[in-house]
């Protein structure tokens, strides 16, 4: 991440207010990023009831650059849209034991009510967020619906969305290529993980470093 002069000045500013720490990698990021006045790109993906008008979500996953995460399994989807396929395939790999609640920091479940709430203050940690996700017209829809409507998103959450698709396509690579593929031997087990929205999120973040690099 290059710095200018006079923003590598503020750093060290900064930096001299608490001599006795020492930084690690990401809280010199976050610094630089603080003093660039960049946003944090948040990588995100939902889990839902179907490709339908009358879709519900079923869990949220969301990864920022920094490495912070936040899960959520919702407690109040419709069970009667819930087919064979999504119960294999989704439902089946929730993972939060029934009981309502936080079961560890930003890993919960609840209603949206409750969820709504953690994810307001998980969101807050940011002055200027920048949201990407991966084929986003079912997640970012129901990303706002959550909020209410569009116009009740916190206000640091910048309101146009990215898509690694669009980045896939002026890349030059097919946005129809298999995300297994594309990054292929980077450690994961797609076998246990795929379609758990926060293993999802975690994807798209690999996808968009590795499109970055080309």
């Amino acid at each position: 991440m290059k710095i200018s002069k006079e923003e590598a000045e503020t750093l060290a500013t900064l930096m001299l207010r608490d001599q006795t720490k020492a930084y690690g990698k990401e809280e010199l990021e976050q610094m630089i990023r603080e003093v660039k006045k960049e946003p944090m790109k948040v990588f995100f993906d939902t889990e839902f009831t179907g490709l339908h008008q009358n879709t519900t979500l079923i869990s949220i996953g969301l990864v920022a650059e920094n490495g912070s995460e936040f899960y959520a399994e919702l407690t109040d989807y419709d069970r009667d849209q819930v087919d064979d396929w999504l119960q294999a395939n989704v439902i089946d790999k929730l993972y939060i034991p029934d009981e309502v609640g936080q079961q560890a920091p930003n890993n919960l479940k609840g209603d949206k009510e409750y969820v709504l709430e953690q994810l307001k203050w998980w969101l807050s940690q940011w002055d200027h967020v920048e949201i990407w996700s991966d084929c986003l017209a079912y997640d970012w829809v129901l990303f706002n619906q959550l909020f209410g409507h569009a116009f009740n998103i916190p206000k640091n959450v910048y309101y146009i969305p990215f898509d690694i698709c669009t980045l896939m396509k002026i890349k030059g690579v097919d946005p129809d290529i298999s995300r297994e593929e594309f990054v292929e031997g980077d450690g994961i087990n797609w076998m246990r993980q795929k379609h758990n929205a926060l293993y999802d999120a975690q994807v798209i973040k690999r996808c968009y470093y590795k499109l970055m690099k080309m």
